[in-house]
């Protein structure tokens, strides 16, 4: 078998039974459930949510994407071996910290595969949640350009690039395209300030004013729990996004949750301490891979240019990446995730029949 074949690139064709269109993201796709197999698992497995939540398997992939495009490689490397299980494996770690912690639960009902979650519907919070520790990325060069207010907030004169900010700052943009929100641009990743969410709770999806504050207290616990995590394997947390949504248990409570994934090389920026202490910045995160492509391209403007959509999609598209670039994404991948996780991941030769066979076998969903 080939190493292609070890790569799970496509997860929307497995045959889980769902009346629902399957929705593919970037990098996960989303089964919804029948309502009988929905109540028929609830039931048999003693799921602490109402009888009639929906339910969905949520399968990851190994594919990269970056910049807003999925990237290929040559020899049918479509994806980067290792990535989907690493990023499950350190979600699950932290996920399980935050529950233990006493912080707040997630979406995550039962992890049957490496590759699979199996959730519940969650009524999103329409903000991608933003964390940041340290000034670099996006913030650095808006701040480099002489912009000062970053979501309300009003940054310092005089920091540097890389430098650790004064305290941890909540940089909130939307999630999607939100429409009629008074000072909101109707357009995707809008930065926000905290007074736009209070004046427009409904529009954000928040049942009141105090799950606003509750919001930014999970995230700042949220950042600190898996900051310390990380600084104890001298490991830095630099910024990350966390994304909230309400569910009901089976009680009938409805409480506000963490939701899609947490603390991972993709929503996270994570450096290597020691380096950063010898004054250079070693990324264990998905960063090392958009600066890797901004590098090998020679006009990189069109990767940081949204006006420049069309181009990018074709870089993306007509540009197979050598192996040996996704060889040295998986590594990043799955050193972290050992890292955190400790213990080493054993990569499945083929996934998608192991995912089959399980969801047949034990929850019978397979048609």
């Amino acid at each position: 078998m080939s190493l292609a074949d070890k790569v799970l690139a496509v997860n929307n064709d497995l045959p889980i039974r769902t009346d629902s269109p399957v929705h593919s993201g970037k990098v996960r796709s989303v089964y919804w459930l029948t309502e009988a197999d929905s109540r028929r698992l609830i039931a048999d497995r003693g799921y602490d949510v109402a009888e009639d939540a929906p339910l969905a398997i949520m399968v990851i992939s190994d594919r990269i994407s970056a910049f807003d495009c999925i990237w290929q490689g040559e020899e049918g490397l479509n994806g980067v071996p290792g990535k989907g299980a690493a990023l499950n494996a350190i979600s699950n770690h932290w996920f399980r910290s935050f529950r233990e912690q006493g912080l707040a639960d997630s979406h995550i009902l039962e992890i049957p595969h490496p590759f699979v979650w199996i959730v519940q519907k969650a009524r999103p919070v329409m903000i991608e949640a933003i964390g940041r520790q340290y000034i670099t990325g996006s913030m650095w060069r808006s701040y480099a350009k002489g912009e000062r207010d970053f979501c309300g907030i009003q940054i310092p004169d005089g920091l540097e690039k890389d430098q650790k900010l004064p305290e941890l700052l909540i940089t909130p943009s939307t999630k999607g395209i939100l429409t009629g929100i008074p000072g909101v641009p109707e357009a995707d990743d809008v930065n926000i300030t905290r007074q736009n969410i209070d004046d427009n709770l409904d529009a954000f999806g928040f049942r009141n004013a105090d799950d606003v504050d509750l919001y930014e207290k999970l995230l700042k616990e949220g950042f600190d729990l898996i900051g310390d995590a990380l600084a104890d394997l001298d490991q830095i947390f630099v910024d990350t996004k966390f994304e909230f949504g309400y569910v009901t248990d089976k009680s009938g409570n409805e409480k506000l949750i963490y939701m899609d994934e947490v603390g991972t090389p993709d929503s996270s920026r994570i450096w290597d301490g020691e380096s950063y202490r010898n004054g250079k910045v070693v990324e264990n995160s998905k960063e090392g891979f958009r600066q890797l492509l901004l590098n090998h391209f020679p006009d990189p403007d069109i990767l940081l240019n949204k006006e420049r959509m069309d181009e990018r999609a074709a870089l993306a598209r007509d540009n197979a990446l050598p192996v040996d670039v996704l060889m040295q994404v998986s590594k990043t991948y799955l050193d972290i995730a050992e890292k955190i996780t400790g213990q080493a991941l054993e990569l499945s030769a083929n996934p998608k029949a192991e995912i089959v066979a399980i969801l047949d076998k034990e929850f019978g969903l397979i048609d």
